[in-house]
């Protein structure tokens, strides 16, 4: 199980992932990794069923990071996964991970947060993501000036502002989406 940092910027997106139910499991229900597992092994079949329906390449792991039930598509012994799983932009991926949601939704009767990442895209966003953080935190703290990044999902966002966090930074989400972005700022005197 990988655990993950809590968000603690200003970011009204990652507040809102952060206030998200994580209160205890309802009485009978198991503890809440045992929900998150469930969670996980819902959407694995869910997205099982869909790659079948579509002769798609595929195995799926589960696993639960921090707060949150994670499903990864990786290669199978019969072959790649394909990249159109991801899409431009990762649009068919964020659909399969709002659709896996959805079937966990249907199932359970619990709005899930559950996280899809398909062929390592995700890990690999991650990686870019936080040199991008490392580049705008360098600029901001050489110059004193405010460094404005590119429009971001939810989940880039988050993955900056823990960046900036770490370097003992401040960043803030600003605009609306789909052009809503991180801005770093120094830190305050």
């Amino acid at each position: 199980m990988t655990t993950t940092a809590e968000p603690s910027s200003t970011d009204p997106d990652a507040q809102d992932l952060a206030r998200e139910p994580r209160e205890a499991a309802p009485a009978g229900s198991g503890s809440r990794s045992s929900q998150l597992e469930r969670e996980g092994e819902v959407a694995a079949d869910f997205l099982e069923s869909l790659l079948d329906i579509a002769d798609l390449d595929g195995d799926l792991e589960v696993d639960v990071e921090g707060d949150r039930a994670a499903v990864s598509i990786v290669d199978s012994e019969d072959g790649s996964v394909p990249q159109r799983l991801v899409g431009s932009e990762a649009s068919v991926l964020e659909a399969l991970q709002e659709l896996a949601r959805l079937a966990v939704q249907a199932q359970t009767g619990e709005r899930s947060r559950l996280i899809l990442d398909v062929a390592g895209y995700r890990a690999d966003r991650r990686r870019t993501l936080a040199q991008t953080a490392v580049g705008a935190i360098d600029e901001v703290s050489k110059t004193g000036e405010p460094q404005a990044l590119p429009p971001m999902t939810a989940f880039e966002r988050k993955v900056v502002h823990d960046e900036v966090l770490r370097a003992g930074l401040r960043s803030e989400s600003e605009g609306e989406d789909p052009r809503r972005h991180v801005v770093v700022f120094p830190t305050s005197t």
